[in-house]
């Protein structure tokens, strides 16, 4: 049986996507095409996707709402899942229960309207929960570490579990998640009662200074390198004068240099030149490694 007869056995037909271009599914519209790009709305469809690919021996990615990811021009073979569907938040006392498919901002706001605290400085991140678990998303001096109580999980056999915090590693933007094979399905944020007023004047606070300082009028990955111990990604960058040089349709950005936007319709292949131009520029001049915050998936 074919492959497409299989995950049509699985999930509805309407919810499988053959030749998907995978640029209209992230943030820096970049990247080729998918095999087959599925959208699952249950955990036993999910599981049986998982067992199905590992049986077949079929090729299988994991792909988030696209924030944080360059998927090359090549695109990405075998099945691309994506959790969009489970995009549902809840209340459970002072706990805050989302899906994986719900963005981190939607969740922040939720928190904000129930009168919770703790997940302030999530409300200018634009990736999905999933995501921001993935990499223990954070700004502003906050983290999901933070407030992350537990996490449910579908493990690379397809089996689901409930996890503490700690049992993923959360470090500076890395956890082990991806190493242990699971894929998040929710995750639950322990918060405290505070006072509206005073959540939404934090958060506006850090919303403004989002929108001022970031390049949010063209599409890119956000910041694309850690920060380096003992520097600033973004000044290195600055004080090597990369502002505004770039690759074809992609250039490190003039308004924060942390960002390398899709200017003109950039492909990958550009995008990537200029993040390992600047990388070249930085260690010969500071003699700093940058090492790449954002993914790259696919194939050239």
């Amino acid at each position: 049986m074919s492959i497409l007869k299989e995950l049509q056995q699985i999930i509805d037909p309407e919810h499988i996507l053959i030749d998907e271009a995978l640029k209209k599914h992230t943030y820096t519209q970049l990247g080729g095409r998918a095999d087959f790009f599925v959208t699952p709305s249950t955990v036993e469809e999910v599981q049986e996707i998982i067992r199905f690919a590992n049986k077949s021996a079929i090729p299988f990615t994991l792909l988030g709402n696209g924030s944080n990811v360059i998927i090359r021009d090549g695109g990405i073979r075998g099945i691309v899942l994506s959790l969009k569907k489970f995009k549902g938040i809840r209340r459970d006392g002072e706990k805050v229960v989302a899906e994986s498919g719900a963005r981190i901002i939607d969740t922040s706001r939720f928190a904000l309207e129930e009168r919770l605290s703790g997940l302030e400085f999530a409300c200018g991140i634009p990736g999905s929960v999933g995501g921001a678990l993935y990499m223990n998303a954070g700004a502003y001096g906050g983290e999901v570490k933070d407030c992350l109580e537990s996490a449910l999980v579908v493990d690379a056999g397809g089996e689901v579990h409930r996890m503490p915090a700690e049992a993923f590693d959360l470090d500076y933007r890395t956890s082990n998640i991806a190493a242990k094979g699971y894929i998040v399905l929710e995750a639950t944020f322990h918060l405290t009662e505070g006072d509206y007023d005073e959540i939404k004047a934090v958060m506006d606070d850090l919303t403004y200074m989002r929108e001022s300082k970031q390049p949010l009028e063209y599409p890119s990955c956000g910041s694309v390198f850690k920060r380096p111990p003992g520097y600033f990604a973004g000044k290195l960058i600055q004080d090597s004068h990369l502002q505004g040089k770039g690759v074809g349709g992609a250039e490190v950005s003039t308004k924060h240099a942390g960002f390398i936007v899709n200017k003109n319709n950039a492909t990958a292949t550009e995008y990537i030149s200029v993040i390992e131009m600047v990388q070249r520029e930085v260690k010969a001049k500071f003699d700093v490694e940058l090492e790449r915050e954002v993914r790259i998936l696919g194939e050239d």
